[in-house]
């Protein structure tokens, strides 16, 4: 009889294992997928591109259709991004990324991929055929650089094709709304500035795998320069340009400044991520003025 309950208790104990496992496995996949799409970038552009349909005047209906548009974008986008870096990021061992990891396969991102780019289509012609089309071209600009163009000196051109039209979909939106040229010049030298920002981090790996970007050529004292000059340029446009108040038109651009100064002096300690701090400070208050001037 012991060894019946014995028994028992042991295959009990291998199903509740095997249904664990499955449970793991279950939420282990979504939760790899998540930490592949680039989540700090795709949350922060979509936040940003939120928060200017909300400040620009779109209705609810409007800023959920935008909100949802520009997410699966981003996904897309981010998730294009590792499955074709799969084999680099694996060279160099990645171990956070997850497709290195092998936490997802391939396969899976891949197709999360495209799924989230045939979502993006409907999504961003609610707003308007216009404003459709105009989006999926900033989308298509992100595919084009995760498809190759990063690898080149022409780096910087998707990502001023995409931040510069991201705003101009929002207005597009919005039957008779105007589309000022400050907006897209702005968009487009922020989104500038955030490329070189970006690859920052990646620099050594990159040069690794031979990818040679335009921040590559610049090196990583060129890179954080051009981020800092870029983001700033952002600030001193709309300062100049946009129907802000006055104390924010010429006080923003004169802080940014100031910290962009403050930020590469103290640089030049070895080790210091104040200059990467620095121009972190100026794109936040460069979406601050966009925001503002957008309203």
């Amino acid at each position: 009889m012991s060894s019946y309950w014995a028994g028992s208790l042991r295959a009990r104990a291998t199903t509740a294992g095997c249904q664990t496992g499955r449970v793991l496995r279950a939420v282990a996949t979504p939760l790899a997928l998540l930490r592949a799409c680039h989540p700090e970038p795709t949350v922060a552009v979509t936040a940003m591109i939120t928060a200017l349909a909300v400040t620009a005047g779109r209705d609810a209906r409007g800023v959920l259709f935008v909100a949802a548009a520009v997410l699966a974008g981003q996904l897309s986008i981010g998730w294009l991004n590792d499955a074709l870096d799969a084999g680099r990021d694996t060279a160099v061992g990645r171990s956070d990324k997850p497709v290195a990891a092998g936490a997802v396969t391939v396969r899976t991102v891949g197709v999360a991929a495209a799924v989230a780019a045939v979502v993006c289509v409907p999504l961003s012609f609610a707003s308007g055929a216009l404003a459709g089309v105009v989006h999926l071209v900033a989308v298509g600009a992100g595919w084009a650089y995760d498809l190759g163009v990063k690898a080149t000196r022409w780096s910087v051109l998707p990502y001023l094709v995409c931040f510069g039209l991201l705003p101009v979909f929002v207005l597009l939106g919005i039957p008779g709304a105007p589309v000022p040229w400050w907006l897209p010049t702005a968009g487009a030298l922020l989104g500038a500035g955030a490329h070189f920002a970006n690859v920052l981090p990646d620099l050594d790996d990159d040069a690794a795998t031979g990818v040679r970007g335009l921040p590559h050529r610049f090196g990583a004292a060129g890179s954080r320069a051009a981020a800092g000059l870029l983001l700033l340029a952002a600030t001193v446009v709309l300062g100049v340009a946009a129907p802000l108040p006055t104390v924010l038109a010429w006080s923003v651009p004169l802080v940014a400044a100031l910290v962009l100064a403050a930020g590469f002096r103290a640089g030049r300690r070895p080790g210091s991520r104040a200059p990467f701090r620095a121009v972190l400070v100026t794109a936040a208050l460069a979406v601050l003025l966009l925001l503002v001037a957008s309203s």
